[in-house]
């Protein structure tokens, strides 16, 4: 089956499978069409103001509460859930390299790897960045996650996510966004897959305000595809997995609870393609802040200071005169992990950061380009130059990450990053300006 999509961000969608399941100027009809049961999904609350108000109506076979069983608790394995305060590590900008695929079987919610967490998913705020690592598809099993939505960011091997909503088909290069509480099954089209993914335990992810930039460029909304219905009529033993409040909770039913055959409404997954991102910059010369390759951001109650925000580095032209136009130094407020889908990240070229590895930068601690970035980019003769086969991003929010056990102890863990800022050699001389 190949899916088909809707395009536009946020946009009042309304799809059918069936002609005439959706009813036409109401949304709870005495009987609905086809035997339907008619419920509704809220991702915010009744009273949120128009513009962030999320709701979509759903007529589906049987209603959640007819999906139901005695749930009993899950082994979490490796996913955690903010507070968590496993490990104590000394202040150092952290990086890992990529997770090797093991052998066992594992499906897409087996295989979450918790790296870090960050605020209080009980208070909804804050964010947990997982690392995804999948050698089997879902059989007869359907999670939903009650404690976030779920930003997805494949960096080998494709999804098929058979949500509720429909289908998604999310590869390298794209990302897929499950909003919290909508039921999904992942497969594996092309086998073995590994990913990133970003918990959000606040607000829902957005588009970020483009202030003087105006209406056009970065992420537009028309490239964001929101899947078009499709159901499962199926009888058969399911398992229905739930995470809420930082458990997993499992329960066998009797039948699929992907049977929505009709939904309309602005709550709803979807995808976007990273390549399509347009990026601004400086067209003369310095650097600009990264926030301007904000693709989705998720607020927080004070103005300007971000939940999370989801930037990407992707291609792009460095034109920028007598400017060293690799990342400054810096120390941020927010903390920032990173990961590198593919090619080479800009201000890590000595090597060390491969695709499908991730560091940490986190609150007020001090990061930069390594020495090979440096010396290249301080002598190199600026001309136009275009960065070519790269895609990296940043999970950046405004709580410090805690690291998890897990990626404390890991083999992976590069025991000699904290140290390479001491490569970077002295060149002050008080009698050269």
């Amino acid at each position: 089956m190949t899916p088909g999509y809707m395009s536009g961000f946020g946009n009042g969608f309304e799809t059918e499978a069936l002609p005439g399941a959706l009813p036409v100027g109401r949304n709870s009809p005495q009987r609905c069409a086809y035997g339907l049961y008619a419920e509704q999904l809220s991702g915010s609350p009744f009273t949120a103001p128009r513009a962030s108000n999320e709701r979509s109506w759903l007529y589906r076979i049987r209603p959640t509460v007819a999906h139901w069983g005695r749930f009993q608790p899950m082994d979490t394995r490796h996913w955690r859930t903010a507070p968590c305060a496993e490990v104590a590590m000394a202040p150092a900008p952290l990086r890992w390299d990529p997770l090797p695929i093991p052998g066992e079987s594992l499906s897409f919610i087996e295989g979450i790897h918790t790296i870090t967490t960050a605020g209080d998913a009980g208070s909804m705020a804050g964010m947990a960045a997982h690392i995804y690592l999948a050698t089997r598809s879902m059989a007869d099993e359907v999670f939903y996650n009650a404690d976030g939505e779920m930003l997805i960011v494949p960096q080998q091997g494709a999804l098929r996510l058979v949500t509720e909503f429909g289908v998604i088909d999310a590869a390298p290069g794209e990302i897929a966004v499950i909003p919290r509480g909508v039921k999904f099954r992942a497969e594996l089209p092309d086998g073995p897959a590994r990913g990133y993914i970003c918990e959000n335990y606040g607000g829902g992810l957005t588009l970020p305000e483009r202030g003087p930039i105006g209406a056009n460029c970065l992420a537009n909304p028309r490239d964001f595809l929101t899947p078009v219905a499709a159901y499962e009529d199926r009888d058969a033993a399911t398992k229905l997995m739930v995470k809420w409040g930082g458990g997993l909770w499992a329960a066998e039913i009797g039948h699929s609870p992907l049977d929505v055959v009709a939904w309309h409404g602005n709550y709803a997954p979807y995808k976007y393609d990273l390549r399509r991102y347009s990026p601004v910059g400086p067209l003369l010369f310095d650097h600009a802040d990264p926030s301007i390759f904000t693709v989705l951001t998720s607020a927080s109650e004070t103005p300007g200071t971000a939940n999370i925000d989801f930037v990407i580095f992707p291609e792009r032209w460095m034109v920028a005169e007598n400017t060293f136009r690799p990342p400054w130094y810096h120390m941020n407020v927010m903390s920032e992990f990173m990961g590198l889908i593919y090619g080479v990240y800009d201000a890590k070229t000595g090597g060390g950061f491969a695709p499908g590895g991730f560091s940490l930068h986190n609150t007020m601690l001090p990061h930069g380009p390594d020495m090979d970035a440096f010396e290249a980019a301080s002598r190199v003769d600026l001309k136009p130059h275009k960065l070519t086969g790269t895609l990296a991003f940043m999970f950046e929010t405004r709580f410090p990450q805690r690291v998890t056990a897990f990626a404390a102890g890991v083999a992976q863990l590069q025991q000699d990053y904290p140290d390479y800022g001491a490569a970077l050699r002295r060149n002050f001389d008080p009698s050269r300006p």
